[in-house]
C-alpha cells in the first residue's frame, strides 16, 4: 500500500520543521515547503538520513501559482494527500498604530489568504484521498483579542471561523478540518517579541510540543466531532474561561495579563 502523505507549509524551521520530522519518523511521505531553501535542504538531509521520504519545494503561500504547481508535483509523487498542514505564518507585535499598514496587510496575506488559497487548491487532492484532513495553525491569541497583537489575532480568529465552516461543508467529502491552538511557542517567530502577555505568561511551549499536539489531533476520530485542539495548559485554561465566563470577566483577565 502507498504510505500516507502530509503536505506542510512553513516547514523549514520551528513548528513546521518539528512536525515534518515527526511525521517522517512515523512513516509518512512528507512534503516540506517554505520560502527558505537553505532550511529545507537541511531538513531534507535529516529526514533522508534517518531513512524517511521527503519532497521539498519553494512555496510562497500568497502565490496561487506556487500552490498549484507544488501540490500537483507532490501528489504526483506521493499518489495521495492525507493531511494538509497550514503552518506558515508571520507575526508582528506592537501598538496597532505604530505598525506600518503594509505590515498589517502582510499579516492578512500570509496568515489568512495563504490558508484560503492553499486549502482551496488542495481540495481536489484531499477529496480523492479517503479520510483526508486539514490542520490549520490557530492561536490562543484568537480566544480574545490581544493588545499589541491586534492584526495577528484577527487573522487567527478568521482561521477559527474558516476551520469550523469547512469542517461542516467538507464532511460530505470525507475531509476533516481541525485547528490547533498553542499560546506562545519558543521559535524564531517570537524572537524579540515583548508584549504584556509574553512578559506575564512567558513562552512555555516548544515546537516539539506543538508537533506532538498536531500528531495526536490527527489520530483522534471520536464519535462526537471535535474541531479545536488547545495545546498546553495555559491555552486550555484561557479557552475554558472564554467559553464559560461572562464577557466582562474575560476582558478583565486579558487586560490584566496584557498590562494594558
Amino acid at each position: 500500500m502507498t504510505r500516507p502523505s502530509v503536505f506542510i507549509t512553513g516547514a523549514a524551521a520551528g513548528i513546521g520543521r518539528a512536525t515534518a520530522l515527526l511525521f517522517a519518523a512515523q512513516g509518512y511521505h512528507v512534503g516540506a515547503y517554505d520560502i527558505d531553501e537553505v532550511g529545507l535542504t537541511r531538513l531534507a538531509t535529516e529526514i533522508t538520513g534517518a531513512g524517511g521520504i521527503v519532497r521539498t519545494g519553494v512555496l510562497d503561500v500568497t502565490n496561487d501559482t506556487h500552490w498549484g504547481e507544488q501540490l500537483a508535483d507532490f501528489h504526483a509523487g506521493a499518489g495521495r494527500l492525507d493531511i494538509l498542514i497550514n503552518n506558515a505564518g508571520i507575526l508582528r507585535a506592537g501598538p496597532f498604530e505604530s505598525i506600518p499598514l503594509a505590515v498589517h496587510q502582510a499579516l492578512v496575506d500570509v496568515n489568512l489568504t495563504g490558508v484560503i488559497v492553499g486549502t482551496h487548491t488542495a481540495f481536489q487532492f484531499l477529496k480523492s484521498t479517503p479520510g483526508a484532513q486539514v490542520v490549520n495553525l490557530c492561536s490562543a491569541s484568537a480566544i480574545y483579542g490581544q493588545a499589541e497583537l491586534a492584526s495577528y489575532g484577527a487573522t487567527k480568529s478568521a482561521i477559527k471561523s474558516l476551520t469550523e465552516a469547512l469542517d461542516l461543508e467538507w464532511e460530505r467529502h470525507d475531509i476533516r478540518v481541525i485547528a490547533v491552538w498553542p499560546l506562545f511557542v519558543a521559535t524564531a517567530m517570537v524572537d524579540g517579541v515583548e508584549t504584556g502577555t509574553t512578559k506575564s505568561l512567558g513562552v512555555r511551549l516548544t515546537a516539539d510540543d506543538v508537533a506532538n499536539g498536531i500528531w495526536d489531533a490527527t489520530r483522534k476520530r471520536a464519535r462526537l466531532p471535535k474541531v479545536h485542539y488547545e495545546i498546553g495548559t495555559q491555552a486550555k485554561l484561557f479557552a475554558l474561561a472564554a467559553k464559560y465566563g461572562p464577557n466582562w470577566a474575560v476582558r478583565t483577565v486579558n487586560k490584566y495579563f496584557s498590562d494594558s
